[in-house]
């Protein structure tokens, strides 16, 4: 079996300065960089942490949508926090995001610094199923 490996980019994503892509996609798994509350023109978008996370989700499901995956395929969420006292708002968002009994596996831990001074920073995994 052959490995079907392949960059992500496209259209509604933002444009980075930094030399990373926006997800990899290696055959039925899509493992996206860590998103950050930063407009389509690359600038950050410094807010609330509300704000920060939905813009950080954007972000996120762009890069899956670009990769032809599908917010249901994600398996797993890592989210970095400037401050764990954000966590209630951030739960709130995810568990809008997420149904109960289909929500991905997560961890999340209390970053020094974030790029650009941010508040938060979400990285995942999709895996599509190839059985449907």
């Amino acid at each position: 079996m052959s490995n079907k490996k392949y960059i992500v980019d496209g259209d509604g994503l933002p444009q980075w300065s930094n030399p990373i892509s926006h997800a990899v996609v290696v055959n039925n798994m899509c493992f996206v960089s860590g998103q950050l509350a930063v407009n389509l023109d690359g600038n950050y978008n410094q807010g609330t942490v509300q704000e920060e996370t939905k813009l950080a989700f954007s972000n996120f499901f762009a890069a899956l949508t670009n990769a032809n995956f599908a917010k249901e395929d994600v398996v797993f969420i890592d989210i970095a926090f400037d401050d764990l006292e954000d966590l209630p708002v951030v739960n709130a968002i995810f568990m809008k995001l997420f149904p109960e009994k289909k929500r991905p596996a997560r961890t999340i831990y209390q970053a020094e610094a974030l790029p650009f001074g941010g508040k938060i920073k979400i990285t995942g995994t999709a895996i599509k199923d190839l059985s449907t």
